[in-house]
């Protein structure tokens, strides 16, 4: 009888230690090609499994604190970032450089970066149903591979822990935040130390996001007063998508045509090539999958890259003034064998990493507002230890942050408007 138990004991023992080895791995990285000398932080680099029954790996990147300090903040960071950036240069088929990011938050901050959904980056599934996938899975997942990484550093459990992304990703920020909270409160193991979560020009409700691009536009100056209360006037409690009255489409097909003059995301910057993380197809029914994410090709024959790897997904070369040209030197960097073994990407699992999916990847858009989760975690602020603090808006049409349109400045009024709002250029920059 003795013998036996101990043989059980030993056999649930193997079975923990094999499961553990699945659930989570990780090391450290003290050099990346394309960086001269040792990283001057500490990175580390790794997956944990998400899925048991599919063999779903979400992998991460982990920059402690430059600062260092007990209390530094803990930040689950959704958009990607990091203390390295590129150089930029033109891309001539070497290596791309990196250089360091002096405006990092890890600086001061522990941040996880992870690559999400299952599919994107180096987060990969051992079976095809691994992929199927959408907001509330996703956001599980997250929650999962977050309770299961500070398990295994337990020395960041008390750190003051925030939840993050901007655009699109920070859709699903304040879902995960309400599943740590209800942790919490249920008392679950670890106590995650949540202090509060962020999001920068996040989508939110599509019906009401897409309306204040609108007025978004008007305040910017990108739309003329004319054009702004035309489209207030035809289009009233109209689907801007599918506008049901003739003067209404005619009035956003006048509005969309000047938006195009501008980068939407950053309408700041020069307008040029932009891929987006965001779905490929946008639709206000929960429940439906959509293409999963764009990307740009250069060229459907693909181009050479050392031992004969052929990538099929080159992106748009841009221009090198560019805004997104750090992101086409990072299709090259990314799919560099030698950045490959520096990170520790398993063999066999991303054959080609890609910044942005070309469809082929489901993800179903479950829900069509966040705003009850937002009400959810912040009504429930004082027993989360979530703290209200707003962060302003940024210059985004695209993903226009809703609460900061009332802060725009009223514009003069022009009367007796004859002919369409001009579009100003000096050397083909729009002014």
């Amino acid at each position: 009888m003795i013998e036996r138990l101990l043989l059980l004991l030993c056999f649930l023992s193997l079975r923990q230690q094999v499961r553990a080895a699945t659930t989570s791995r990780s090391m450290a990285v003290t050099t990346l090609p394309g960086f001269h000398g040792r990283l001057p932080f500490h990175l580390e680099t790794g997956y944990v499994e998400v899925d048991e029954k599919n063999g779903a790996e979400l992998f991460y990147y982990f920059v402690e604190a430059e600062a260092g300090g007990e209390n530094a903040p803990f930040l689950l960071w959704l958009t990607g970032g990091g203390p390295v950036s590129f150089v930029i240069e033109p891309y001539n088929g070497t290596l791309p450089r990196l250089e360091i990011n002096p405006y990092s938050w890890t600086k001061v901050a522990n941040i996880l970066f992870v690559d999400s959904p299952v599919g994107a980056g180096f987060s990969f599934s051992r079976t095809p149903e691994g992929y199927n996938v959408g907001e509330v899975s996703t956001s599980l997942q997250l929650h999962e591979l977050l309770t299961k990484w500070l398990t295994d550093h337990p020395k960041f459990l008390a750190n003051p822990l925030y939840i993050g992304g901007d655009s699109y990703a920070a859709k699903i920020v304040p879902l995960i935040a309400q599943k740590i909270s209800e942790g919490i409160e249920a008392g679950r193991s670890p106590l995650l130390n949540l202090m509060g979560y962020l999001v920068g020009n996040p989508v939110t409700d599509y019906s009401v996001d897409l309306s204040y691009r609108v007025p978004f536009a008007h305040g910017f100056g990108i739309i003329s007063d004319q054009l702004y209360e035309m489209i207030l006037g035809h289009c009233q409690a109209q689907d801007y998508e599918n506008p049901a009255n003739l003067l209404c489409a005619q009035a956003l097909g006048t509005y969309n045509n000047l938006l195009s003059e501008v980068m939407r995301a950053h309408i700041l910057y020069d307008n040029c090539v932009f891929s987006s993380a965001r779905p490929g197809s946008v639709t206000d029914e929960p429940g439906v999958v959509v293409a999963g994410r764009k990307v740009l090709r250069e060229e459907e024959a693909g181009i050479e890259m050392g031992k004969n790897k052929r990538l099929k997904n080159p992106p748009v070369r841009p221009p090198l003034d560019c805004i997104n040209y750090g992101h086409y030197l990072s299709y090259f960097w990314a799919n560099d064998e030698r950045t490959r073994d520096a990170l520790g990407i398993k063999d066999g699992t991303v054959d080609e990493w890609v910044r942005c999916h070309d469809g082929y990847l489901p993800y179903t858009m479950d829900f069509r507002s966040s705003v009850k989760y937002h009400r959810n975690v912040t009504a429930n602020a004082t027993g989360a230890g979530v703290q209200r603090r707003p962060r302003r808006g940024d210059s985004a049409p695209g993903d226009a942050g809703v609460g900061e349109v009332a802060r725009l400045p009223r514009r003069r009024r022009l009367e007796g408007v004859a002919s369409p709002w001009p579009v100003c250029r000096i050397h083909s920059d729009i002014l």
